[in-house]
C-alpha cells in the first residue's frame, strides 16, 4: 500500500489518502478523515468504476468504462456537524467527481445517496461525443447501518441510471466514528450474507516452453440479465480461464453454482457481468453492427489470484460470436476468446443472445457448429465430382479404343 502525506481539507481536518497497488493496478481508494482534534470521524475503503454510454458525432452510440481514476483529490469531504452530515467528495480526471452523503438517526446511520459527475468534454475519454459538458446522475440508497458498526460489502453492487452504470465492490465504510476508533463490529450487506464458497483455483508453474496441465471440461451455467420484469439477455456456457502472470500459468474453471450475474441492456449495447468471491467482475460487452448483427466487442476482468494479487485485463476491440439480430449464437464445441497474450477464455456448450429476447427464451440459432457439417459435405461433393470425371474419361477412352479396332 502506498500512502501519501496528510493534507488539510478546509473545514474538516486532515485527510489521509492511500492508493492500494498490487501486481496489476486495481484502483482501490482508502480515506481516513479526521476532525480538528486529529481523531478519525469517517473511514472508507472501496473500489468503483463507471460505464457510460454516449452518442457520437456520427449518431452512433459508444460505451466507455472509467476505472483509472488517476490523481485523486478529496476536496469538500467533511466530518459533518449539526447542520450537515458527513460527506465523501472525490475528484479525479478533468471534470469527474463522485460524492457520498451520510445521515444519522437515533441508533443508526445511513449511506443516504451517491452522485457521479462526468465530463463528456474530456476528449481523452469521450473523443467523439456529440454533446459536450458535465452530466450528473444521482442515486438514493438509504442503506441503514447500526451506529458504531463498520459496513462491509465485498460483493459487486450495481447502480444504473441515465446511460450510466456504477459498479462498487470491496466496500468498507463507517461514518460517525465513535471516540476516533474505527469499529471492529461489521455490518454485512445482504449479498455478503448469502455469499458461497469460492471456486477452487489450480495453479501450475510451467517452464518457458510448457503449458499448464489441461483441466476437465467446465460445467455449463445459465446466466440472464433482466430489464424490469423482462429478460433481455440470455447466456449458457461453460467457462475456463487461462491466465498467465509473472510466468505463472493458471487454468480456472468457473463454477456456475457460486457465480452471480448482473448487467444491463441498451438498444445497441448489452453487458453481462459475472462475479463471485474471487472474481470481482468478468464483463462480456456486446454491440450491434450495421443495425442487423451483434457480436462480442469487449471483455474485462478483475479477480484475485491464489497469491493474493489482483489480475486485471480489458480489451474493447474484439470481434467474436457474430450473429444476426433476433437470433442466438450457438457453438457446442470448444472455442477460445483471446483477450490478450496473458488471458484467454475457453468456452464450451455456448449459447448467447444479448438482444431481442422474447418471453425469456432463445430465438433461432446461428450455429458455428454448422461449419463442421459443411466440411465433410464439401469433401464428399469434391470426391464425387472427381469420381464422375474419372468414369467419364474411362468410358470416352474405351469408346475410342473400340472405334480404333473397327477401322481395321
Amino acid at each position: 500500500m502506498v500512502c501519501f502525506r496528510l493534507f488539510p481539507v478546509p473545514g474538516s481536518g486532515l485527510v489521509l489518502v492511500c492508493l492500494v497497488l498490487g501486481a496489476v493496478r486495481s484502483y482501490a481508494l482508502e480515506l481516513n478523515l479526521t476532525d480538528s482534534e486529529n481523531a478519525t470521524c469517517l473511514y472508507a475503503k472501496w473500489q468503483m468504476n463507471f460505464t457510460v454510454r454516449y452518442e457520437t458525432t456520427n449518431k452512433t452510440y459508444k460505451t466507455v468504462t472509467i476505472s483509472d481514476h488517476g490523481t485523486v483529490t478529496y476536496n469538500g469531504s467533511i466530518c459533518g456537524d449539526d447542520q450537515n452530515g458527513p460527506k465523501i467528495a472525490v475528484q479525479f480526471g478533468p471534470g469527474f467527481s463522485w460524492i457520498a452523503n451520510f445521515t444519522k438517526a437515533a441508533s443508526t446511520y445511513s449511506i443516504d445517496s451517491v452522485s457521479f459527475s462526468y465530463n463528456t468534454g474530456d476528449n481523452t475519454t469521450f473523443p467523439d461525443a456529440e454533446d459536450k459538458g458535465i452530466l450528473t446522475v444521482d442515486e438514493l440508497l438509504a442503506i441503514r447501518i447500526p451506529l458504531n458498526d463498520l459496513f462491509r460489502c465485498n460483493s459487486l453492487s450495481t447502480l444504473e441510471k441515465n446511460d450510466v452504470v456504477q459498479h462498487y465492490w470491496d466496500v468498507l465504510v463507517q461514518a460517525f466514528v465513535q471516540n476516533g476508533t474505527v469499529s471492529t463490529n461489521e455490518f454485512l450487506c445482504d449479498k455478503d450474507k448469502t455469499s458461497t464458497v469460492a471456486p477452487t483455483i489450480h495453479t501450475t508453474v510451467p517452464s518457458p516452453t510448457t503449458t499448464p496441465t489441461p483441466k476437465e471440461k467446465p460445467e455449463a451455467g445459465t446466466y440472464s440479465v433482466n430489464n424490469g420484469n423482462d429478460t433481455c439477455l440470455l447466456a449458457t456456457m461453460g467457462l475456463q480461464l487461462n491466465i498467465t502472470q509473472d510466468k505463472v500459468a493458471s487454468v480456472i474453471n468457473i463454477n456456475p453454482n457460486t457465480t452471480h450475474s448482473t448487467g444491463s441492456c441498451r438498444s445497441h449495447t448489452a453487458l453481462l457481468r459475472l462475479n463471485s468471491s474471487t472474481i470481482k467482475y468478468l464483463d462480456f460487452v456486446f454491440a450491434v453492427k450495421n443495425e442487423n448483427r451483434f457480436y462480442l466487442k469487449e471483455v474485462n476482468i478483475s479477480m484475485y489470484l491464489v497469491n493474493g494479487s489482483v489480475f486485471s485485463i480489458a480489451n474493447n476491440n474484439l470481434s467474436y460470436w457474430d450473429a444476426p439480430l433476433g437470433s442466438s449464437y450457438m457453438c457446442n464445441k470448444e472455442q477460445t476468446v483471446s483477450v490478450s497474450g496473458a488471458f484467454q477464455i475457453n468456452t464450451f456448450d455456448l449459447r448467447v443472445q444479448p438482444f431481442n429476447v422474447t418471453q425469456g427464451k432463445y430465438s433461432t440459432d446461428c450455429s458455428a457448429d454448422d461449419d463442421n457439417f459443411l466440411v465433410p459435405i464439401a469433401v464428399g461433393a469434391a470426391l464425387a465430382g472427381v469420381l464422375i470425371l474419372v468414369l467419364l474419361a474411362y468410358f470416352i477412352g474405351l469408346k475410342h479404343h473400340h472405334a480404333g479396332y473397327e477401322q481395321f
